[in-house]
């Protein structure tokens, strides 16, 4: 598996047309004036049907603190995206994960959080299982739970301020959120 020095990972730069332009180092991006960049990310589901969600770990540079999916992550330049999947499970959250499955290939977002960190992103969305329980990285998750998920579909629907922008969005457009 590949791993990425957090100092010097780089993300893939974006035109608005979705056409890689270059790279930038991770460390720069997410300010005031985010470029469009790729992303993803993952919900991960247990044998009883159940979706793992987590908060941001309070350090982080956007939305610490906030409930969103179970991870996400950049690719890697040349990296295959199911490969950068599971190098960031495994990262944040310590899981071995399979049957990866894109579910929203197109999605695009651009958000603010309270502080000004703009997020600015083609983040293609993707479903995976497990029969793990985390073990949280610090760094980037303070909590997580299991859910149903019809349950978290009414949570975000009744309360998207108490979720990330991302997640909101997402969660309304996939199917599987809805029983």
């Amino acid at each position: 598996m590949q791993t990425a020095n957090a100092l010097d990972e780089h993300v893939i730069l974006l035109d608005e047309e979705g056409r890689h332009i270059g790279t930038a180092p991770k460390y720069s991006m997410h300010g005031e004036n985010t470029a469009l960049h790729l992303a993803f990310s993952c919900y991960v589901f247990n044998p009883a049907g159940e979706v793992l969600v987590t908060r941001r770990a309070l350090t982080k540079k956007a939305w610490p603190g906030v409930w969103t999916n179970s991870f996400c992550g950049h690719p890697l330049p040349a990296e295959p995206f199911t490969q950068a999947v599971d190098r960031r499970a495994h990262h944040e959250l310590g899981l071995r994960i399979d049957n990866i499955d894109l579910v929203l290939p197109t999605f695009r977002y651009r958000a603010t959080d309270s502080g000004g960190t703009v997020e600015n992103e083609i983040c293609p969305v993707y479903v995976a299982r497990t029969d793990q329980e985390p073990t949280p990285n610090p760094d980037e998750v303070a909590e997580y739970a299991w859910t149903r998920p019809a349950a978290l579909y009414r949570a975000v629907t009744d309360a998207p301020w108490a979720f990330s922008p991302w997640m909101t969005l997402q969660v309304q457009q996939m199917d599987s959120f809805r029983a």
